[in-house]
């Protein structure tokens, strides 16, 4: 019977500490087999994809017993060896295939026996568009699509729906910077922020009690005062050798680049957009659980209409959507025109979740295959729930065609893969969006559209300044995309004699860049003084990024039989004591305790999965069927597009819009602005050509009621005020008061941008 089966793992504690933008993360992971045989328990977690884990120890009894790092297949021979041999061993490995999967064995748990898991990691946390830093949990591990035919083994995870997680979750945060902290939000309930001190820069925060490991943990934290670029200088250390990555100070260089407000408020009108669109399966769940009625795929669709309506004329455009096969509405990209934005929009309207797996790499091969068209930027834009098992070898194909184009990625739903997300942006030089539970995916993706339209920082260049006697070892990869109001990282190893000079000594870094043809530059003065109380995590921080960099190089180079790369990310990952995809932690309890008898019994210790699931239990055997819209070929095709609840009056709005900008004076128009076809014509003034008056209703509509949701309709109504000057129509102020009348709005001409 299955209620015989208990799993180990009773609960997992979480301690979070925020110092400015860098978070340490403290998980604790109680064991107890109650069970009367001895155990292995193999847990299969995700963690953030960028995190660099630092420290895993074991406590049993009143032993605790500290893991190292060594190279991953020692580490796997040094334990199975403990457990034949009838010792305790704990394993800690990252999965070959995605860096945000991670996998736990504790060997050799003997009946009635506890054992504590401490499991440590830094990470920084990226800054959103409010200027919020966002600080992701992962606690949903959803199933990866493994392609047939790709790299490596797939990893196997035991997930169940959140309800039946066999374990509890607590979790609290530790908030401090040298600016006040003015909130902190989530999207599960949260204890009321308690301040430590007057001034507000430290706080604590706890999550309330019965999370239901649905989703994600998700905090944002906003400062009163907007990000300044910073530099932290960390001194190396005491026991490691001069010279060496440990052994160095190391600086972080924290980056906001300013461009000029002229710049940054022209649009481009050329480019060519290329959108990639996930109709996999597990595109069919809700975006928001409490709210059922909205999918994945409907989200979406309403997105790809706000692009649409908003790309430039002038512009280039081709819409791909993928599951376990591919699809392009056109052979090729298009000019982007009335007739053109119509055909692509019925076909978007038809997009289901209806396409099987989740194979991504077939569509980017078939897109860079594409020549690109001269003077024209290519900017793709990926939409994905990130359920992929092949993440490496897609970030390398994004890698290798970074010369070619930007790529802006947008992480649907609880679970998406944050190395996927993250990565495609990193090497594609764009920028990377989590859409989950009620957040709208409409503004985040403009936000993206808007960069995609800022015109592209090239050139970009970094210069060093140091004392006498100091030099400088990049360890991050070249800077290729610069960002308005987005932190771009530097890390680096000072070597020499850094503390040895006056107190008052200080480097500066200059970054050099072009922008629409102007040559600019930010500057950054900083002091050598080492921080006092940073521990070693800008190091292990500096090492993570190394790290990823060498096993980036790694993966291009196989086949080369070339070996050096390897060894080089062993050693620095053996020296920081930072996991890499070559190493892992070992731990072994070589106490003088009794041997383990018997043979043992493995238990895999399940993970939240978000699916929409249904379940069925056969009570003669323990099994766990589940039958979800997981991301399996055999789906095919699973009927057509749902039936779509009313729209958004909005998106009803935008949905009448033309390609040039403007709007028609029709029925539909009417209906949309809740007025009567009567009402709206006979306020129109005799001399004023039909499509001015509709599209300066359109605009009134839009800031008298739709303020709220700027974000999304700015860059179309940007082109529908282009138009309308572009048609030099008379009486506009005329226009606008009888606008304003009909509408029961008070917008003024000048709010208007006319």
């Amino acid at each position: 019977m299955h209620c015989c089966i208990t799993f180990p793992l009773k609960s997992v504690g979480v301690e979070l500490e925020v110092r400015d933008h860098v978070a340490t993360v403290v998980s604790t992971l109680n064991y107890e087999n109650k069970e009367d045989k001895p155990l292995e328990a193999v847990f299969v977690f995700p963690l953030p994809g960028d995190a660099a884990v630092c420290h895993f120890s074991a406590t049993i009894g009143q032993t605790q017993i500290v893991a190292e790092v060594k190279e991953k297949q020692e580490a796997r021979e040094e334990y199975d060896d403990a457990l034949s041999s009838g010792q305790q061993a704990f394993l800690l490995e990252e999965s070959e295939q995605s860096p945000d999967i991670f996998s736990l064995s504790v060997g050799s748990l003997p009946p009635g026996e506890s054992a504590s898991i401490r499991l440590e990691y830094v990470t920084e946390l990226a800054v959103q568009a409010d200027d919020g830093l966002r600080f992701c949990l992962p606690a949903v591990l959803n199933p990866r699509y493994q392609p047939q035919g790709s790299e490596g083994a797939s990893v196997q995870v035991t997930s169940v729906p959140a309800s039946l997680v066999p374990y509890s979750l607590s979790f609290s945060a530790r908030v401090s910077s040298p600016r006040p902290v003015s909130k902190v939000e989530s999207n599960c309930s949260l204890d009321p922020l308690q301040y430590l001190n007057p001034e507000q820069t430290q706080a604590t925060v706890k999550l309330a009690a019965g999370h239901k490991f649905d989703r994600d943990v998700e905090l944002l934290i906003y400062y009163k005062d907007a990000h300044q670029p910073t530099a932290v200088v960390e001194a190396g250390q005491a026991s490691a050798k001069p010279g060496t990555l440990m052994g160095d100070p190391v600086v972080m260089l924290s980056l906001y680049p300013e461009f000029p407000q002229a710049v940054m408020s022209s649009v481009a009108s050329c480019g060519e957009f290329v959108f990639l669109l996930d109709r996999s399966g597990s595109m069919d769940c809700p975006m928001d659980r409490s709210k059922r009625r909205e999918t994945r795929i409907g989200s979406a669709r309403d997105t790809l209409l706000l692009l649409l309506k908003s790309l430039p004329m002038g512009c280039y455009f081709n819409i791909y959507s993928f599951g376990s096969s591919f699809q392009h509405i056109f052979p090729k990209s298009v000019e982007y025109s009335q007739k053109t934005m119509e055909e692509a929009l019925k076909t978007v309207e038809e997009m289901g979740a209806d396409l099987g797996g989740t194979e991504i790499l077939n569509p980017l091969k078939h897109i860079y295959s594409q020549p690109c068209i001269p003077n024209q930027p290519r900017q793709l834009f990926v939409f994905t729930d990130g359920e992929v098992g092949n993440t490496k070898e897609v970030i390398s194909l994004v890698k290798k065609n970074s010369g070619s184009h930007r790529c802006f990625s947008f992480g649907i739903g609880e679970g998406a893969s944050s190395a996927l997300i993250n990565g495609l942006a990193k090497e594609g030089g764009g920028h990377a969006q989590f859409i989950t539970g009620t957040d709208r995916m409409q503004p985040k993706v403009m936000q993206s559209l808007r960069f995609a339209l800022q015109p592209a920082v090239v050139d970009i260049s970094v210069t060093w300044d140091l004392p006498k006697g100091v030099s400088v070892t990049v360890l991050s990869p070249p800077i290729t995309a610069l960002f308005q109001g987005q932190r771009s990282l530097i890390y680096a190893q000072l070597t020499g004699e850094v503390g040895a000079s006056s107190k008052a000594a200080e480097g500066c870094v200059t970054v050099k860049y072009s922008l629409a043809g102007h040559p600019s530059q930010n500057q950054l003065h900083f002091s050598l003084k080492p921080a006092e109380d940073t521990g070693l995590t800008v190091h292990r921080l500096a090492a993570r990024t190394l790290i990823r960099s060498l096993e980036m190089e790694e993966r291009e180079r196989r086949g080369e039989q070339d070996k050096g790369v390897k060894k080089k990310v062993v050693e620095v990952s053996v020296q920081s004591g930072v996991s890499s995809v070559f190493t892992a932690f070992i731990a072994v309890n070589k106490g003088d305790g009794e041997a383990v008898q018997g043979p043992l019994v493995r238990r895999n210790v399940p993970t939240p999965s978000e699916k929409c699931i249904i379940i069925h239990y056969n009570y003669s055997v323990f099994t766990l069927s589940l039958i979800s819209f997981l991301d399996t070929p055999p789906f095919g095709d699973a009927g057509t597009a749902p039936k779509q609840p009313p729209r958004d009056p909005l998106l009803q709005l935008v949905s009448l819009q033309k390609a040039s900008g403007c709007w028609v004076l029709d029925p539909a128009l009417a209906a949309a602005l809740g007025k009567t076809s009567e009402e709206v014509e006979n306020l129109k003034l005799a001399s004023v050509n039909q499509e001015v008056w509709a599209t300066i209703l359109a605009l009134i509509w839009l800031h008298g009621f739709k303020m709220d949701a700027q974000d999304e309709w700015q860059l179309l109504a940007m082109k529908a005020v282009s138009w309308l000057r572009a048609q030099n129509a008379s009486c506009v102020t005329e226009c606008v008061e009888a606008g304003n009348a009909l509408l029961g709005c008070n917008v003024k001409k000048d709010v208007l941008g006319l």
